[in-house]
């Protein structure tokens, strides 16, 4: 298991709530990263939409130089979004171990994913929107159907 520093927002939640692994928390951000960039889900919401950023998070991260680093502009993805992303990724990264490898950090529901999701927006490390809130996670999917479909496999030819 990856160690983080236990004075980091996330070392101090993963000591608070242990319902959920770290690895838990890094893959909803690949999802999340993987919904942007390869799906091409979300949008950017307007400014006054956004919930402002807990003030330790609020710093703006720095390049070598020392100059303010341009962050991407942020795209908001809905939690029925998020869902079917991180279904999707999973399925991609882990075949059909998938629902058994969330299973072992403490996802067994979509209810959890918005669980974390909420976590993370807590200590600062997702922002939501006015509108977003836990329930948008709720039964989005069932994990034991959500897992086997889209799932084939090939035997190869014997010639």
């Amino acid at each position: 298991m990856p160690l983080i520093d236990p004075s980091h927002p996330l070392g101090n939640l993963l000591q608070r709530d242990r319902r959920y692994k770290l690895d838990a928390y890094m893959f909803v951000l690949e999802a999340l990263s993987y919904a942007q960039e390869t799906l091409n889900l979300g949008e950017e919401p307007p400014e006054e939409d956004l919930e402002a950023r807990p003030v330790e998070s609020s710093v703006p991260a720095r390049s070598r130089s020392g100059k303010p680093k341009r962050r991407p502009a942020e795209r908001h993805l809905t939690g029925q979004q998020l869902c079917e992303a991180a279904r999707r990724y999973a399925l991609q990264q882990y075949g059909f171990m998938a629902r058994t490898v969330l299973g072992t950090w403490g996802i067994h529901s979509t209810r959890d994913l918005g669980e974390i999701v909420f976590n993370m927006i807590e200590i600062g490390q997702m922002r939501k929107t006015r509108k977003d809130k836990r329930e948008d996670f709720h039964d989005v999917y069932d994990f034991d159907e959500a897992f086997t479909r889209d799932l084939s496999f090939s035997v190869p030819d014997n010639a």
